[in-house]
């Protein structure tokens, strides 16, 4: 059994993948592209991927190619029609991450609701030091207690989300993008009604084309310009040129980000010109990235293939 790893590096070197030699041998590459994709699994019968895709392009010359699996939730870079045809079976893995994107979510959020780092920079100069004055508060900040929690896309981590904002006393609404989904418990609204009454606005939809720019500029004038917003969902739910634009008029006061149209960040992005953090936090798609969450997708990946092997 030939098991090749092609972008290794988005698992990272600190996860043990060594159990993978005991189902055969194992080659691990840390990226690969289309062009080197064809001869790198010429021989496998089992391919370990990320975000490289898989058509007839890249692994039609593959001819004991048996199973794909995904370490990620979403096959967008699969070739659905092609793996049928062929009779390759795919997997991916899902609900391995929900507590580290929660997680992420409110790191993202008091980040920005604190204003911390403006604080963390006001101590680092010196003007703590300097001021005289045990306190300093002059860049206000409010309660989360109190306010209302929108929640686009109230899958497994926006219940996560959802009932982590209601123990710090928020009123949560959510908004269904398939429109079909009802969950006894939550409220539910309209994408238009959610926008306005909200003073946290977070997304944790799947790409689709129901999503695919929803949050627009007419999307981002309908909410507060009090309102934080956080992306933690698919890059291209967001029109990034709209989103800095509500930034810099202030049609909402901040945004929290930690996925991109693009992936890494472009130099042209438009949100690469605004650099006050107190506006603006960007990680480099990092949400699901605990080591423990890690660990937790490749046991899972692991036992796909054994339970595919036998």
């Amino acid at each position: 059994m030939n098991i090749v790893f092609l972008d290794a590096d988005s698992i990272g070197s600190d996860i043990d993948l060594s159990e993978f030699s005991q189902l055969g041998n194992v080659v691990r590459y840390g990226n690969t592209t289309e062009e080197q994709m064809p001869s790198r699994v010429r021989n496998a019968d089992v391919i370990i991927v990320n975000k490289v895709n898989v058509n007839e392009n890249t692994v039609g010359e593959a001819p004991d190619l048996k199973l794909v699996c995904v370490t990620a939730t979403g096959t967008n870079n699969l070739d659905m029609e092609f793996l049928e045809r062929r009779g390759i079976a795919w997997r991916n893995v899902a609900g391995y991450s929900t507590e580290n994107v929660a997680q992420h979510t409110f790191a993202l959020l008091f980040t920005l609701l604190e204003k911390l780092s403006y604080y963390d920079s006001y101590v680092k100069s010196g003007k703590y030091t300097a001021s005289g004055m045990f306190t300093h508060f002059s860049n206000t900040f409010h309660e989360l207690w109190g306010m209302t929690w929108g929640v686009i896309g109230l899958g497994n981590i926006g219940r996560r989300v959802a009932d982590l904002a209601r123990a710090f006393g928020c009123r949560v609404i959510y908004y269904s993008t398939s429109g079909n989904h009802q969950e006894k418990g939550y409220e539910r609204t309209d994408l238009d009604t959610l926008l306005t009454l909200s003073d946290i606005v977070s997304v944790h939809a799947p790409l689709t084309e129901g999503t695919r720019d929803m949050m627009d500029a007419e999307a981002f004038r309908k909410m507060k310009n009090t309102a934080i917003f956080i992306n933690v969902g698919r890059g291209p739910i967001v029109v990034e040129e709209d989103l800095a634009d509500a930034l810099e008029q202030g049609e909402i006061a901040a945004a929290g980000l930690d996925v991109l149209r693009q992936e890494p960040m472009s130099p042209e992005n438009p949100l690469g010109r605004i650099t006050d953090s107190t506006k603006l936090i960007i990680t480099p798609h990092i949400a699901w990235a605990s080591a423990e969450a890690r660990t937790r997708l490749m046991e899972i990946v692991l036992g796909q293939v054994k339970e595919f092997i036998g």
